[in-house]
């Protein structure tokens, strides 16, 4: 391909693909932008699931009511092997199931007897897993499952107490919080309730501002699938009605065999930010999403499914689609009822931390343009010499909102011809592209922008 073959004319300072460049609708999207703990995310994008629990005790995925204290047999927790193994994927930061659809609560509750204490380990395990967060420097979330198998006031008012109680003992007591798991799963069985959910989130404002929450929360959107799967084009500025908990609940997952389907679904409702679907929308948010994932089959951990463990490269694989596509990746990665993460585990997060940790290690190229003007369509660069382009990393400031919108990627080789690598939609606060070719040069094209676009890292790498 040729200078000229690459139509470097149509950007958007040009024709901006035929869309508006300053309208007042373009206006109104850009009044969206991120809070101070989404923005945290975004730069934080990497984190861990650590399922574990009654059902790691019973080689379950979910509870079925009849568990009793006595069940939870487990005898040794190595909650500091686990967060060291987690580390070592080079994730930030753990979510522990604090209290899953069994109902048994892993932490000193004055609540109810169905918990850790009463049981023959008898410690507190979320605040073993808290204070070996803070050793470590990784940040620490919680998970509360709202339907509770166990709980005989479950599905009338004095259950929203119950679990606001329960909360408020997880917010108060175990530090910093920087994730609030709400789950939408919900047996098909169970009673019908609704939850307090602006009470929830009331109490979660109050006692933990900075914290993020997820999932059925207004912070942070469901992927829809989980199967590590993303959508083309994965705009954190959607309609506000996808923030709805009970639309949330709605998808998610209904009974336990329910697992296998979601993680073959592929990812609905393509293109949820578009101009096409925003413009019918009065209310808009700003809602990434979370890509939640396991590393094994199951999301417990079960002897069986040693087998199962995905590999380096195909977690790395997730990592590229996820955060390389502007989510972030919750990992998950049961500890076994050894009260250890298993070795086969251990070693893909080692192999996987080894591989984030290289995308950025060598850098050919890196500037920080900034919004650009009206004589920048497209961004040229010389590497001096033929260079081996691995990946490029583009990352917008999201501070500003989300801008651009259709994006195309060259390498200039010796010859002065041009390879097209990529061609995309959205950047957001992550564009991670898998070059693997040998240039001289690169020029990305804007092809089409909200406003003007402000791009904060162009990045080369080795």
């Amino acid at each position: 391909m040729i200078w000229d073959d690459m139509h470097l004319n149509d950007n958007w300072t040009t024709n901006n693909n035929g869309y508006s460049l300053f309208d007042d609708e373009v206006q109104r999207y850009l009044q969206v932008v991120p809070s101070k703990s989404q923005l945290k995310n975004a730069e934080k994008p990497f984190y861990a699931f650590l399922h574990f629990g009654m059902n790691t005790a019973t080689d379950r995925e979910w509870g079925n009511a009849s568990e009793t204290v006595a069940d939870f047999t487990i005898k040794e927790i190595d909650a500091e092997q686990w967060i060291a193994a987690i580390k070592g994927s080079g994730a930030t930061g753990v979510i522990l199931t604090c209290k899953h659809h069994d109902g048994f609560c892993l932490w000193d509750t004055k609540y109810t007897d169905f918990s850790v204490m009463n049981s023959p380990y008898g410690k507190d395990i979320v605040r073993q897993v808290a204070d070996a967060c803070k050793k470590e420097g990784m940040d620490f979330g919680i998970y509360l499952s709202p339907w509770d198998m166990h709980e005989k006031t479950y599905a009338t008012s004095a259950y929203n107490d119950y679990f606001c109680n329960q909360l408020i003992e997880l917010l108060s007591c175990y530090g910093e919080i920087f994730e609030v798991w709400f789950d939408g799963a919900k047996g098909a069985e169970a009673r019908e309730f609704d939850y307090d959910w602006g009470r929830y989130y009331e109490i979660v404002r109050r006692l933990q501002p900075n914290a993020n929450i997820s999932i059925c929360g207004p912070d942070l959107r469901w992927v829809g699938n989980e199967a590590g799967k993303t959508r083309a084009a994965e705009f954190s500025v959607v309609p506000e009605y996808l923030t709805c908990a009970e639309i949330v609940q709605k998808n998610s997952q209904h009974s336990e065999g329910e697992a296998s389907e979601l993680k073959k679904l592929t990812s609905k409702d393509e293109n949820l930010g578009s101009r096409k679907v925003l413009q019918k929308e009065k209310k808009l948010h700003w809602y990434p999403a979370e890509v939640d994932v396991s590393i094994r089959k199951g999301w417990f951990y079960h002897e069986s499914e040693n087998g199962t463990v995905k590999s380096a490269e195909e977690l790395f694989d997730i990592y590229l689609n996820s955060v390389g596509n502007n989510c972030s990746l919750l990992l998950n990665v049961p500890p076994s009822k050894r009260g250890v993460i298993h070795p086969i585990d251990v070693r893909a997060l080692c192999e996987l931390g080894e591989k984030i940790g290289a995308i950025e290690k060598n850098p050919i190229l890196v500037e920080h343009p900034g919004e650009l003007n009206k004589q920048q369509g497209y961004l040229e660069y010389q590497f001096g010499e033929r260079r081996r382009i691995t990946y490029c990393v583009l990352e917008e400031d999201i501070t500003k909102s989300q801008r651009v919108e259709a994006f195309d990627l060259y390498l200039q080789t010796e010859d002065k011809t041009y390879q097209m690598v990529y061609s995309g939609t959205v950047i957001g606060s992550k564009k991670i592209i898998k070059a693997d070719a040998e240039a001289i040069g690169a020029v990305l094209v804007i092809r089409q922008s909200r406003s003007v676009p402000c791009l904060s890292k162009v990045g080369y790498y080795e």
